[in-house]
């Protein structure tokens, strides 16, 4: 039996996954912060799933981890669906070093322990949600950004470090475009927003098919090849999301 831990599994992508995961016969440990979805999904299948509560800043996550991934029976497929993320017009600290702890402290933190096992355990599979922010500085959200690229920069390190230690660990960077979700649930107005079940579909799509990096959808894959291309001193210039008035 496939045996996959998901973190972040307590509402949106993460738990749309981890119910496409289920109805492929796989063996799942699910963890989040919060754990009362978690035991509902548990509940409906009490023979496939396992439960932890983790909080990816916290010192004893990876401990934690990996006593899931004991009582899961081991790990073949780490899907990595934990984050936040806001709006930061203003600049304000908190949300920038929030963001900054958890997007790249947290993330860091599980893929590191994730890999780790891997290596000394024959391989798996390794897949993140990063995003399509992570193509360039989004003054909206200058640290959501920048973590997400970091997170892009990251796993790829790793693909290429596990190619030259003869690892068989697979990477996939999942990279959505605005997906309706509770993290964009904040009023404003976001183009092109996509459905989490349509979204968890192609993720597992291309965790099927080996994919190393993902952009999805079609649309934001256009958007995010036409980014590339603008010269610093256009995006610069560029209005982007504005903050709504009141």
């Amino acid at each position: 039996m496939k045996r996959a831990i998901v973190i972040g599994a307590s509402s949106g992508i993460g738990m749309e996954v981890a119910k496409l995961l289920l109805s492929d016969g796989w063996h799942i440990g699910i963890a989040a912060r919060r754990t009362e979805l978690l035991q509902e999904l548990q509940q409906r299948n009490p023979e496939h799933v396992e439960i932890e509560t983790i909080d990816v800043n916290k010192e004893d996550a990876e401990d934690l981890l990996l006593s899931l991934i004991a009582v899961t029976g081991g790990m073949d497929l780490f899907f990595y669906a934990s984050g936040i993320g806001k709006q930061n017009h203003t600049l304000e600290a908190d949300i920038e070093l929030r963001t900054v702890e958890t997007n790249a402290m947290g993330f860091t933190r599980m893929i590191g322990l994730a890999y780790r096992y891997m290596a000394d355990h024959g391989g798996g599979h390794i897949a993140a949600i990063t995003s399509i922010a992570g193509t360039k500085g989004l003054g909206p959200a200058p640290s959501y950004s920048a973590t997400k690229a970091f997170q892009n920069t990251y796993l790829q390190a790793l693909e290429q470090q596990a190619h030259s230690r003869h690892l068989n660990i697979r990477i996939t960077d999942i990279r959505p475009g605005f997906v309706a979700t509770a993290l964009l649930n904040d009023g404003r107005s976001y183009p092109m927003m996509l459905r989490k079940e349509d979204v968890a579909y192609e993720i597992v799509e291309a965790i099927g098919k080996g994919r190393h990096i993902r952009v999805i959808d079609w649309r934001w894959r256009l958007v995010t090849a036409l980014w590339r291309r603008i010269p610093r001193w256009i995006w610069r210039r560029l209005p982007l999301i504005r903050e709504q008035k009141s």
